[in-house]
């Protein structure tokens, strides 16, 4: 007798079933979403069932002759694609069989018919416990696919983003768990593979459709970059770069070239009520080799202790040599109440968009986290964060004596929980820098952030701006060029590069390096400020005025950003204007917090000195940011052969 598929329109197998003439692959009548690749390689499956089918059939049926280099990865991300719509998994498996260096094989009963007709009910074929790779030996095994959610995700929103991070977290706790003794289907012995020490995780995927959920899956993304990020001797590419292919599909050789990198993660992952489905991969970009494609599902249990497991099992097998430090690092099993743990994502998510209203939202959600779980370091950590720079001179709408107590208190309770948490080190080194003016503390706290965690890039891009403060510009572009090459397609760093080069001087480097980051993005303000400024040094007032009136406009107005323009129509001749800015920020300074910095500022581009002397010290009286700069700022370099401004800059005794 011929395959079912030789006689029949219609396959049925458990309770799916496969219209050959549509293209189609059905649960209950219901058409599930499946890309082609994966469905024409089930069907090829189908065509024998019980026979095994090489990966050579495979890609001779399905893949052309010139994509060769490509097809393991292709195949592989087909049958996890296809396993994750089945609800099925590759240790246990009730459809597809993974034949080691061989190929697959489908093992389960098929039947064919000419009209649809499902004769066997769910209960039948799905009443057993589902056979999955697990997270830990305490996680229950069951199958998410056997849930009457599943049969509707489709229809309604569910949370990925904590599937998406605890996926990848769980594929990589189960691997570490099973053990790491071989690569895992068409891989090699340990001791062929080649040690990888850089690595980019890529955004993982969220399969639920739900938009409102994508903070979810971006912090979780964040969480597992930061966690192997801690590890001296691995270099993984930041959040910012990592982001960046969100969405994209792009071949991960490519992707690799671009950032130099020896190894890509990326997952997807599926979440219905508590459990959670999860399947990725690790690449070897330098023999296009997969380390592992496997599918994992569990409920979502300690997420914090995931990220270890996650973390080590990717350390495992791509042989990083770990130290003590690191190994107790990853060895921690922290707990993190859920409810907090989704708080701190959202929080995140909006300190990602810094902005003064997004920093608010931000802070709300940080103050959740740490009342919802009062150990949660990386929640205090966050909320240092945006009190450390809703003060700052870049924002400057909240007090900084109201701002930075709260700020110091945050970082100061995150290191005490973990004292290894580079992210609260770095905040609190932010606090020592901006607001107690403690030159040497805030150095010393910085150089700690970065021997802690040598791949987090904000701690260099913060330790460049004190360095750029204290003067010291050469090193300033060294630690900034170091943050660029953990994250270089962050907008932020890009964008701070150009502002060091502004603070040097070297006006015509910075014209450029703003430019070159307004093509990533000609919505972000800052670039736009700086390269007024800019120009506006170069006493080319034609193209720094249209740049400045471009910054007011895209952030609605901000004080900084008013000051400036203000300072520029004062310097360029143009004092109505000036007057009539000066009048409004007088006018915002009765509804909200501006900063006295900021009329300093207006003061000094109207050519009176002794006015823009008289706020600098009331920004000194209220600790303002913006005093940091007073040695490097171009702004204020009409005033300083005044006495009055030597003086104030020995008050704030910068290093020699």
């Amino acid at each position: 007798m011929g395959s079912p598929a030789a006689v029949a329109r219609i396959l049925h197998f458990g309770v799916f079933e496969v219209d050959l003439k549509a293209c189609e692959l059905r649960k209950h009548g219901l058409r599930l979403k499946l890309p082609e690749q994966p469905f024409q390689v089930l069907v090829v499956l189908l065509e024998k069932p019980g026979e095994i089918i090489t990966r050579e059939e495979l890609r001779n049926r399905l893949w052309p002759g010139d994509t060769f280099v490509d097809f393991d990865h292709g195949l592989n991300n087909a049958v996890m694609r296809l396993r994750e719509v089945l609800g099925d998994a590759s240790e246990n498996p009730r459809f597809v069989e993974t034949i080691p260096r061989r190929g697959y094989r489908f093992i389960a009963p098929v039947a064919g018919s000419a009209l649809p007709e499902p004769t066997t009910t769910e209960s039948e074929v799905e009443s057993g416990p589902v056979p999955v790779a697990t997270a830990s030996p305490t996680v229950e095994r069951a199958g998410l696919a056997d849930t009457p959610q599943a049969a509707s995700v489709r229809r309604r929103p569910v949370t990925i983003r904590f599937a998406i991070l605890i996926a990848a977290i769980l594929v990589l706790a189960g691997l570490l768990g099973a053990g790491l003794s071989h690569y895992t289907r068409a891989g090699t012995p340990n001791s062929n593979r080649v040690q990888n020490k850089s690595l980019i995780v890529l955004p993982i995927e969220n399969l639920s459709g739900d938009k409102d959920q994508e903070y979810f899956a971006d912090g979780m993304t964040d969480d597992l970059i930061a966690n192997l990020a801690k590890i001296r001797s691995l270099r993984v590419i930041s959040r910012s770069t990592a982001m960046a292919y969100k969405g994209t599909r792009k071949p991960l050789s490519q992707i690799a070239s671009e950032l130099n990198v020896d190894a890509v993660f990326e997952g997807t992952v599926l979440r219905v009520g508590d459990r959670v489905r999860i399947t990725a991969e690790l690449v070897q970009v330098s023999t296009d080799r997969h380390l592992w494609a496997e599918t994992y599902e569990s409920q979502m249990g300690d997420i914090l202790a995931l990220q270890n497991r996650v973390s080590s099992a990717i350390v495992n097998e791509i042989r990083i040599n770990l130290t003590p430090e690191d190994q107790e690092r990853l060895a921690r099993n922290p707990a993190v109440a859920p409810e907090g743990y989704e708080n701190y994502l959202k929080g995140r998510y909006y300190w990602n968009k810094r902005s003064d209203e997004n920093l608010t939202r931000a802070i709300g959600y940080f103050e959740q986290a740490t009342k919802q779980d009062p150990r949660y370091a990386l929640a205090y950590a966050g909320l240092s964060d945006c009190y450390a720079i809703i003060s700052a001179e870049i924002f400057g709408t909240m007090p900084a004596s109201e701002t930075a107590p709260k700020a110091k208190a945050a970082a100061l309770k995150a290191l005490e929980i973990d004292p290894t948490l580079s992210e609260a080190e770095t905040s609190l080194a932010t606090v020592k820098f901006n607001y107690d003016w403690d030159w040497s503390g805030a150095a010393a706290g910085f150089a700690k952030s970065i021997e802690d965690n040598p791949s987090y890039a904000t701690a260099y891009q913060r330790y460049s701006l004190y360095l750029m403060a204290m003067g010291r510009t050469e090193d300033s572009v060294e630690q900034i060029d170091k943050a660029r090459e953990l994250d270089p397609l962050s907008i932020s760093i890009n964008f701070s590069l150009g502002w060091r080069f502004y603070m040097a001087r070297q006006y015509d480097r910075a014209i450029q390096q703003l430019r070159n980051t307004l093509e990533m993005d000609p919505s972000y303000e800052l670039p736009h400020l700086v390269l007024g400024l800019s120009y506006a040094e170069k006493r080319d007032f034609g193209h720094a005025i249209p740049e400045l009136r471009k910054a007011v406009e895209l952030s609605h107005g901000t004080p900084l950003m008013v000051s400036a323009l203000a300072n520029v129509y004062g310097r360029s001749g143009n004092k109505a204007d000036a007057e009539k800015l000066l009048a409004d920020l007088s006018a915002e300074s009765k509804r909200q917090y501006v900063s006295p910095y900021y009329f300093a500022v207006v003061y000094a581009g109207l050519g009176r000195p002794e006015e823009a002397i008289n706020w600098l010290e009331k920004a000194f009286a209220d600790r303002s940011n913006g005093l940091v700069f007073l040695k490097v700022e171009p702004e204020l370099d009409g005033l300083r052969s005044n006495p009055r401004f030597v003086a104030l800059q020995q008050k704030l005794n910068f290093p020699g």
